[in-house]
């Protein structure tokens, strides 16, 4: 079978996690691999040839994938079309935590309101923004007030950005200000406070699912609250904030049904990531690494383990991946090192 999803038996469920993501990026893939290769094939730099090698189209996977459920707090119209109707809701969370409270201001003084905001929380703030400037600017002016605040966008690498969440979660730092990655995936229980700057703007950074998953951003903490500052309340807004208002209804019941006291969620922190093999612990020898803390028995392990993927990766002709335990490996080698 040329494609991964033939072997699959027809009785399989498929699980798409973040469906509303998820699946435009399937129907992206293969029109971003077509034009890409038209582009080169049209001047000169591959063979027409090349067009045939590329990813199945959405309408290839819809008709290959067996029966599959679609998880998302936000599903997109196609999954509740192909689902028929048949949603089943996973709204109430054991912790008792309840979706947050969300006020709505006038962004008239939004920056000052903020910052006054700001100054009365003692847990951390995630503020979003429509541009990369804004984040620089409110950044900028919360530093120039005594707020320890830091941004994130699209031009901060990815191993910057993990380092800059485990920062915000320690306490390094209060405010992060973001601008479209405030959104999936981002887990952060020490969040007391979401802002969503200019939240009347309608549009993409905007919409209804953006907002609600903003919105969800506070919702792993007991005191977590929302302000959307905007001046009049949109269809998307209303939307967000009416689903918000009922999840967080059926909680409530929930908790009084079963007397539970909603907690925030305790999540460690990682170890931190990155080249830090220069920082050693002398007393116990340990050295930080992107796996966590390791001392020099479990480097070598380590090592050992990374030796013979490597060697399986060069057998099955996987030279990129081999590659890149080979350079793993090197790098451990050097901590290594350090720790003898």
């Amino acid at each position: 079978p040329p494609t991964l999803f033939e072997y699959l038996p027809r009785d399989a469920i498929l699980f798409v996690d973040e469906s509303h993501v998820t699946i435009p990026q399937i129907a992206a893939m293969s029109r971003g691999d077509r034009a890409r290769k038209e582009t080169l094939a049209q001047y000169g730099f591959r063979l027409p040839a090349c067009v045939d090698n590329r990813p199945l189209t959405f309408e290839e996977w819809d008709a290959l994938r067996p029966q599959s459920i679609f998880v998302s707090a936000t599903p997109a119209q196609w999954e509740l079309e192909q689902a028929g109707g048949v949603v089943s809701e996973q709204v109430i969370r054991p912790t008792g935590l309840l979706d947050p409270e969300c006020e709505v201001r006038p962004t008239a003084h939004q920056v000052d309101d903020l910052l006054d905001a700001v100054k009365k929380i003692q847990g951390r703030v995630l503020v979003t923004t429509l541009t990369k400037k804004m984040a620089e600017q409110l950044t900028d002016y919360f530093v120039e007030n005594g707020v320890r605040a830091k941004y994130l966008h699209s031009d901060i690498e990815t191993l910057e950005r993990i380092e800059l969440l485990r920062d915000l979660r320690l306490g390094k730092f209060d405010v992060l200000v973001g601008i479209n990655l405030l959104r999936e995936g981002l887990d952060v229980p020490e969040c007391e406070l979401v802002a969503i700057m200019d939240a009347d703007k309608e549009g993409f950074l905007r919409s209804t699912r953006s907002l609600i998953q903003t919105i969800g951003r506070a919702a792993r903490n007991a005191n977590g609250r929302v302000i959307l500052y905007a001046d009049t309340i949109t269809d998307s807004m209303r939307a967000a904030l009416d689903e918000t208002a009922r999840r967080r209804e059926k909680q409530m019941a929930y908790n009084r049904e079963h007397n539970i006291t909603p907690k925030t969620v305790t999540k460690a922190v990682f170890a931190e990531v990155g080249d830090k093999g220069e920082k050693t612990d002398k007393k116990r020898r340990f050295v930080y690494t992107r796996d966590g803390v390791m001392d020099a028995d479990s480097l070598r392990k380590e090592i050992k383990k990374l030796n013979k993927q490597m060697r399986d990766a060069a057998e099955n002709l996987e030279f990129e991946r081999a590659a890149e335990l080979r350079d793993a490996i090197h790098k451990m080698e050097d901590d290594l090192l350090l720790l003898e």
